[in-house]
């Protein structure tokens, strides 16, 4: 699930807890919303955290520089 499916579950998920007043047996509408909006922010989390682990650059390797005169004699 990418970062538009989690806002996605947070913006539905406010709509059902504050927005409606719909009653139906065997669920509660409110409680429904508030675990979308708790799924949705844990989705954020992760969704950031591994973002922003694959944003880091690795370090240059680092390569060695033979100057004209260090190199070795015998030929």
């Amino acid at each position: 699930m990418g970062l538009g499916g989690c806002i996605l579950l947070i913006a539905v998920g406010a709509i059902l807890t504050f927005a409606t007043d719909w009653e139906m047996d065997g669920l509660n509408v409110t409680v429904a919303g508030v675990i979308m909006m708790a799924v949705g922010l844990i989705g954020v989390a992760v969704f950031t955290s591994i973002a922003r682990r694959r944003r880091t650059v690795p370090p240059v390797a680092q390569t060695t520089v033979v100057e004209p005169d260090q190199q070795p004699r015998g030929y």
